[in-house]
């Protein structure tokens, strides 16, 4: 056997290595598949669909949360998330946040019905009046539907002049 070391110490170096390999490489296997099933993919409404986020997966879904949406009903609150191009109703068991209201940015965690409404296990909202969750932010920049100077969105995308308010004339 030519390819192999002449050494005996550096032959038994080769020998660990080569029993050691498999064995790294089974757990590091093992690790990341256990690690799949707690995976939650950030989608926002008009990218979740049925081939990406199929029904039972557990996804995080966001965008802004439609005016007039939300409806209450006993325990359960249901209320649509756009992202201003597509909409998805969700469907929540539980307290809201606080923060929690319409127009404003979330994030729900959970998975899709069949239906394709949404079966929300966590609601998050933003906590102050600056913040919007940074996926929701990136794909609302994506879409270009972002006003920079107060981080909320406009239909159209449109952004208001600088120096000026909305509905004003010059």
């Amino acid at each position: 056997m030519s390819w192999l070391p002449k050494s005996p110490k550096a032959r038994r170096r080769l020998y660990v290595v080569l029993a050691a390999a498999p064995v790294l490489a089974l757990a590091a296997g093992l690790s990341l598949w256990a690690m799949s099933e707690n995976v939650a993919y950030f989608f926002s409404p008009s990218e979740a669909t049925a081939e990406k986020a199929p029904a039972g997966r557990n996804v995080r879904l966001g965008g802004l949360v439609e005016t007039g949406s939300v409806v209450r009903h006993g325990g359960e609150v249901s209320f649509s998330v756009t992202d201003n191009v597509a909409s998805t109703r969700i469907h929540y068991r539980g307290d809201l946040p606080d923060l929690f209201r319409e127009g404003q940015g979330i994030v729900a965690e959970g998975s899709f019905r069949p239906d394709r409404s949404f079966e929300a296990r966590q609601v998050l909202a933003k906590h102050d009046e600056t913040y919007m969750p940074k996926e929701v932010a990136d794909r609302i920049k994506a879409k270009g539907e972002w006003r920079p100077e107060t981080g909320e969105t406009r239909a159209g995308g449109e952004a208001p002049r600088a120096g000026r308010s909305a509905g004003t004339t010059p």
